[in-house]
Formats: structure tokens, sequence, C-alpha cells
């Protein structure tokens, strides 16, 4: 099973729906671009600005082109919106592993729980319709709001980085922190818990 099979991939409830990032949703985040620049203080790959936005979707689909990343953009049934864009990545089918990341939304949707039902979804394809094995996060490791928000729904800190990556500022490094999520751990806990998060957010 890999993403070939999937090339018009749609995740959706009732409040959110993922469909494949394409070219021309340069204009759908162009508001967050121009307008929210903080949204990528501690991102590797910046889409705050025009240039960066073009460049931040070219890299993301060159990616899906070779098969390593599967990037999509976020719309939030509720207020009829675009809200942001998230992928996996670093997408290895032989050992069935991936890691979700990339992901972020526009001041408006942060804390509303889109993000418990975008994860609710895009975890239950990766372990009941990928079957991989272990789904991967990782973040600065001085990004404390994404961090709580990756343990609220069930990841596992598996350390630290040291000094692991350049950022944005060439002069600085970052230290990043790994967390994870098991197959097992899906079905025996994590799956149950994130359900009921989002029942109480409905």
């Amino acid at each position: 099973m890999n993403f070939d099979s999937f090339p018009n991939l749609i995740l959706e409830d009732e409040t959110v729906l993922l469909r494949p990032l394409l070219e021309t949703d340069f204009d759908n985040l162009l508001d967050f671009s121009i307008n929210e620049p903080d949204t990528w203080k501690y991102s590797l790959v910046r889409a705050n600005g025009k240039e960066n936005l073009e460049k931040y979707i070219q890299i993301a689909l060159a990616a899906k082109e070779r098969k390593i990343e599967f990037p999509f953009i976020v719309f939030d049934k509720k207020s009829g919106k675009y809200a942001g864009s998230t992928r996996f990545y670093d997408i290895n089918f032989a050992h069935k592993t991936l890691q979700l990341g990339y992901t972020w939304y526009g001041q408006a949707f942060r804390g509303t729980g889109l993000n418990k039902h975008c994860k609710l979804l895009l975890l239950q394809f990766a372990f009941e319709i990928l079957e991989v094995e272990r789904v991967e996060f990782r973040a600065d490791n001085d990004n404390k709001r994404s961090i709580a928000a990756m343990k609220s729904i069930g990841c596992k800190e598996e350390g630290v980085l040291r000094n692991h990556m350049p950022t944005y500022n060439s002069d600085v490094r970052r230290d990043t922190i790994v967390l994870s999520i098991l197959r097992d751990e899906w079905f025996e806990n994590v799956k149950h818990r994130l359900v009921e998060n989002v029942k109480k957010l409905n």
C-alpha cells in the first residue's frame, strides 16, 4: 500500500477537510503568508511573504513527485475557510514508517480543536489504511505550544537531538525533540482517547 493508490486523497469529517495541496493553493494561503508571518517562527521552511510561499509550495510538490512527502491543505468546514497545511513526510514504506508534520494553522484556527480533528483523520489513515508501524513527530525543542499539542494527542517523547539542525537564521542551530506513536499504541488506547477528545469538541 502506498500513496500511488490515492492520487486524489481526501480525508474529512464534519469539521475539517484535508485534500492534496496544489500549486493553485497559493491564493488560498496568501493571506496567512502576508499577514501572519510569526506562524513560521519555528519552521525550517518558511512561507512568509509571496516569494517564500511560492517556494514553500514548490518544494512540497517536488517532494510529492519524489514520493517522499504527501502535503495537504486544510479546510475548516465551520468557517468555510482554508485554515493551513500539514503533510506526511520522510515516507518509508519499506520500513512502514513516516513522519507527520509541517503543520501550521492561521491564528483564528488555533486552539479551536481543529488540530485534533486533523490528527485523528491523518493517524487513522496512516495506521489503518497505509498500515504503518510508526508515526514520528519532530519539533524545535523551544516550540512549547507545538510539543504540548503533540503530547495531547498521545505522542510519547523519545528524546532530544542536540544541536540538530540549522534554523532560518544560519548562525543558530536548534535542538529537535522527537516524539512518536506506534501502531500497537494507536489501537490500544491512543485512538480511543483522541476520538473521545474530538467528540467533546463537537
